[in-house]
């Protein structure tokens, strides 16, 4: 019993200490901005403690960095009455509606000064802890009653589940994502097949309000604290403090300046708006607010706005012009996307020319119509989008635009795809279809073939070259060929040849991105490597256990089980092989320790993993292969016609398995 009891107290010092561990090096990437420790060491002590407290689930707390992660998928989300009424604040355009502001201001206080934040574009929340652990996230809703949204909030790292002070207190915040990584979350979507998000603001707004939290933790969300609603038995004087203390406690909060007057306000609202092209997160304005809280409790509020502070809205970076067509077209999935054709308009430091529409419903929701003036924006400053017709300026000579009933590239049939936007071209041999998925397959994310850019690939299939990605294996075989064509010298061919050899030995997470399977992307890719170790695992994976990896839910799995149950598919993968394409994960992160300490040796034929694949698997679990059977040897894998080394086995009692046991142990059937 004592034992007992002194093993149990270990893993519960285990779990604390692994927990300060992981909550230190969140704060110093977060915070800081200075990580100690490489992404690999990080994700190990996670697991580690994750499977704790899996196992000895009477010491997981609120608080443990493992609700980073997410938890189970909800209904519905609860209904939450703030404590106290969320106000928005009223909007200023112009200077001169900063100093109308200011004016009222000093008709009730005097010796005041402002303080100047950035008006981040994201979404709000309210945030509340007890005694220092976080027990609640809301929206913001109508400033009354918000939604729960607790579980999704406890998967943003830069939010504290546990503060440095047990105090109780209530903070306002504005999730956001930054601009680098939504434009690498709309890369990722865009790879997959999936619809674009607009703009950085509908990206956070849509994470936060997931019912699968383990969604939202897998998008890159931050958060900015602004404002302190409550705190139990602490006083302030201004709110400069408050933001002060705030970030004492942990909370990454919002930056502000100092101004003694309002024409110092209005110039740093100014530089604030030349700042905002070069910030790394959105902003949509700025914000003036009185410092002082005494000060701010006299002046008092309206029904909807605090009466001591304003946002300063900057003009949005948008255009008008002349949407003179619509074009469609078709991705390597089969989705028709339509384009609008536009007369060059410069935007926030672009000429943009052509702006995606989305989908059917977009243009119909819009009521765009060829020969419409519309209103263009790069959402997010990134992607052109066109954001609404004038329709006072139209002539009544615009024209209607329906989608196409036939593909624009290949001339067969196309359906929508039921539940969706999307319209897709049935026929699987569409040469738009071919050609985007050999663009996709040698591209930088994927194969990373140099030289095999947009432009040949297309050259070399209009020439028969090639017809599907194997193919590019045999280029090899046409070097005369290549040499008639323009621009292509002995040096360039040669090069060519030489990074499609060397593109051979990708790691196999870039394979299967590479393959264009719907819905997977490099993030998916590189997950399903390192749980499955080599291809051949991959394409026998079932669907429970595909459900058990973090980041694949069900649409996916579908995916992943019809691309691997056509035989043109395995076909296709075979002949890469027997090309001499990599099919193992050479990641040096194991996929999981269930093998840690182990030692293997293998011996036989095994029905469907080459020695070298069931090495290779073993290694990425955490174990060791070795060649000889010695008392030190944990498991035989034997297969058919084993020889000797399964009766050494056998006479020093080692156990042996087969390859169905194998593959239980690492939960792949």
């Amino acid at each position: 019993m004592t034992e007992h009891k002194e093993d149990i107290t270990t893993v519960q010092s285990r779990i604390t200490e692994l927990k300060k561990t992981i909550d230190k090096h969140n704060r110093l990437y977060y915070e800081q901005d200075a990580p100690e420790i490489p992404d690999t060491d990080y994700d190990a002590l996670m697991r580690e403690l994750i499977a704790l407290e899996e196992a000895y689930p009477q010491f997981a707390t609120d608080d443990s960095p493992s609700k980073r992660v997410g938890g189970k998928a909800l209904d519905a989300f609860v209904k939450v009455r703030h404590e106290t009424q969320q106000l928005s604040l009223g909007n200023a355009f112009s200077d001169e509606e900063l100093m109308d502001f200011d004016a009222r201001v000093r008709k009730t206080v005097d010796n005041y000064e402002y303080i100047c934040e950035y008006k981040y574009d994201g979404l709000t929340v309210v945030l509340k802890y007890e005694d220092g652990i976080l027990v609640q996230g809301a929206t913001r809703g109508d400033g009354v009653v918000g939604e729960d949204v607790t579980e999704n909030i406890r998967t943003i790292r830069s939010v504290p589940l546990r503060l440095s002070e047990a105090i109780t207190l209530t903070v306002r915040g504005e999730v956001y994502i930054p601009k680098s990584d939504f434009e690498a979350l709309n890369r990722e979507r865009q790879s997959t097949g999936q619809p674009l998000f607009a703009n950085p603001r509908n990206a956070a707004a849509g994470s936060i309000r997931q019912l699968d939290s383990k969604l939202t933790a897998s998008r890159p969300l931050d958060i900015f604290v602004f404002n302190l609603e409550k705190a139990e038995g602490k006083t302030f004087r201004t709110h400069s403090e408050t933001l002060d203390y705030l970030k004492s406690l942990g909370f990454k909060t919002s930056i502000y300046r100092k101004a003694e007057n309002i024409e110092n306000a209005i110039g740093i609202i100014h530089t604030i708006e030349s700042e905002r092209e070069t910030l790394p997160f959105e902003i949509d304005g700025a914000v003036i607010k009185v410092n002082d809280l005494a000060q701010r409790e006299a002046l008092g509020q309206t029904s909807k706005n605090p009466r001591w502070a304003i946002a300063y809205k900057f003009s949005a970076t948008e255009a008008e012009t002349t949407l003179y067509d619509i074009s469609v077209q078709v991705g390597r999935t089969g989705v028709l996307t339509p384009i609008a054709e536009l007369d060059s308009v410069p935007v926030a430091g672009s000429v943009i020319s052509r702006a995606t529409l989305h989908n059917e419903d977009n243009i119909t929701d819009k009521d765009i119509r060829i020969g419409d003036r519309v209103i263009i924006r790069k959402a997010g400053d990134v992607i052109p989008e066109v954001v609404r017709v004038v329709t006072e300026k139209r002539t009544g000579e615009e024209t209607v635009f329906h989608m196409p009933q036939i593909c624009p590239a290949c001339g067969q049939p196309v359906k929508r795809v039921e539940g969706e936007a999307a319209i897709k071209c049935v026929n699987r041999y569409c040469e738009a279809q071919t050609l985007r998925k050999l663009q996709h397959f040698v591209s930088r994310n994927a194969m990373n073939i140099d030289g095999l850019g947009d432009s040949l690939t297309e050259r070399l299939m209009n020439a028969g070259l090639i017809e599907t990605v194997s193919d590019i294996y045999t280029l090899g075989e046409h070097k005369d060929e290549l040499l008639t064509m323009e621009n292509l010298g002995e040096k360039s061919v040669a090069n060519l040849l030489d990074a499609i050899e060397a593109s051979k030995l990708s790691d196999l997470g870039n394979l299967i991105f590479a393959l264009g399977i719907p819905l997977v992307g490099k993030t998916g890719a590189k997950l399903l490597a390192k749980q499955y170790g080599t291809m051949q695992n991959l394409m026998h994976a079932t669907e429970e256990s595909l459900l058990t990896i973090d980041e694949v839910g069900p649409k996916m799995t579908k995916e992943l089980l019809d691309y691997f149950a056509s035989e043109e598919n395995i076909g296709l993968v075979k002949k890469l092989e027997s090309y001499g394409v990599n099919m193992l994960n050479h990641s040096e992160e194991a996929a999981s320790n269930v093998f840690e300490g182990k030692t293997f040796v293998l011996t036989g034929t095994l029905p469907h993993y080459t020695r070298e694949e069931a090495g290779a698997l073993i290694e990425q679990n955490g174990g060791k292969v070795s060649g000889s059977v010695s008392k030190k040897t944990d498991f035989v894998l034997a297969g058919e016609e084993a020889g000797s080394k399964l009766a050494k086995a056998e006479a020093l009692g080692v156990q042996i398995i087969d390859e169905a046991t194998f593959r239980a142990m690492l939960s792949l059937d």
